[in-house]
Formats: C-alpha cells, structure tokens, sequence
C-alpha cells in the first residue's frame, strides 16, 4: 500500500533535516494519512478509502464524497476516485 492519499494524491515529500550546526541530512515528510469510511448518497453505499487529513478536511468542506467527487476535475483524481466519479455520474444520469 502506498504512502498516498487516495483523492487528493498528496504524497510522500523529501526535504532535510538541518541541525543547530547547519548541517543537512535527508529525511521524508509522511503524509496524515487515515483508513476511513466515506458514505456516498448517491450510490447508497460506503466507500473504504486511505485520505488524508487534509483531503477529508476538504470533502466535509464541500458538502460530502459526492459533491468533491463531482466538483473536481478528472486529470487531478486518482484511480479509485476516478472510477467512484463516474459511477456517482452514471446513477445521477438515470435518475433523472
């Protein structure tokens, strides 16, 4: 499983660790990362998913999984969300 949040692919960055003395040694900044369980409306059913704690932040911004889902564009989705999206978009078609 990768270090990488399952929406919003906000992932493991590298950076240093400067002492008092200045000097510089590679570390890596890991991800707020959360096994949850997001409910989707429309589908009428719950999604298991590894988010960030910022992404989930910005889900329960937007109003839920549904309206993030369909509020974001499809280039900066990952796969799973991507096919979560167009599922959402295939029952909002035939239910109306």
């Amino acid at each position: 499983m990768s270090r990488r949040c399952s929406l919003t692919e906000k992932g493991v960055q590298t950076g240093h660790k400067v002492s008092h003395s200045n000097v510089k040694t590679k570390r890596k900044f890991l991800p707020n990362l959360h096994n949850v369980t997001l409910i989707s409306d429309v589908l009428g059913r719950s999604v298991r998913l590894r988010v960030s704690a910022a992404g989930l932040r910005t889900v329960e911004h937007n109003g839920g999984l549904d309206a993030w889902l369909i509020k974001a564009s499809n280039h900066e989705l990952t796969a799973p969300a991507l096919r979560l999206k167009r599922e959402i978009e295939k029952k909002m078609t035939t239910a109306h």
